[in-house]
C-alpha cells in the first residue's frame, strides 16, 4: 500500500512541475532563518503552531519535527513557503515523514500518520 502512495506522489509532483510555467522555473527562490508549522493531534483534536528556526528540532506530542530549510520566492516574501523537513513519531528509526511540504499544496506531498497532521503555515523572514 506504502509503495502505491509514493508512487502516486510522485506522479502528482511530476505533472504538477510539468505544469508550472517556464516563467515559475526561473524565479529565485532565498532561504529563511525559520518557519511556521502547524501540528493537529487527530485524538485530542489539540492544534499547535509552532516556529522552528532551520536546523533546528522541536518536541510536539511524540513527535519529533526537524527543520532543514524553508524556501521562499525571493521577489515576494509573503509568496509560498517550500518545507524541507523530517518528522519522527516516537523513538520510532523510520521517519514519518522526510521530504519537502509545499504551503499551497500541503496534500501534494503529505504527512501520512494515524495520530498527527503536520502541515507549513509560512517561512519566517523577519
Amino acid at each position: 500500500m506504502d509503495a502505491r502512495v509514493n508512487a502516486v506522489q510522485r506522479v502528482l509532483c511530476a505533472a504538477v512541475l510539468a505544469a508550472m510555467p517556464l516563467t515559475a522555473a526561473a524565479q529565485s527562490a532565498s532561504s529563511a532563518a525559520a518557519a511556521e508549522l502547524r501540528v493537529l493531534d487527530k485524538l485530542s483534536g489539540q492544534v499547535t503552531d509552532l516556529a522552528i528556526s532551520t536546523g533546528d528540532t522541536q518536541e510536539v506530542g511524540n513527535l519529533r519535527i526537524r527543520l532543514n530549510d524553508c524556501r521562499y520566492p525571493t521577489d515576494n516574501p509573503s509568496g509560498d513557503a517550500y518545507v524541507s523537513m523530517i518528522v519522527s513519531y516516537r523513538d520510532n528509526p523510520e521517519p514519518a515523514f522526510q521530504g519537502w511540504m509545499i504551503a499551497s499544496a500541503p496534500a501534494l506531498n503529505a504527512m501520512d500518520h494515524p495520530r498527527y497532521d503536520v502541515w507549513v503555515l509560512r517561512c519566517i523572514t523577519s
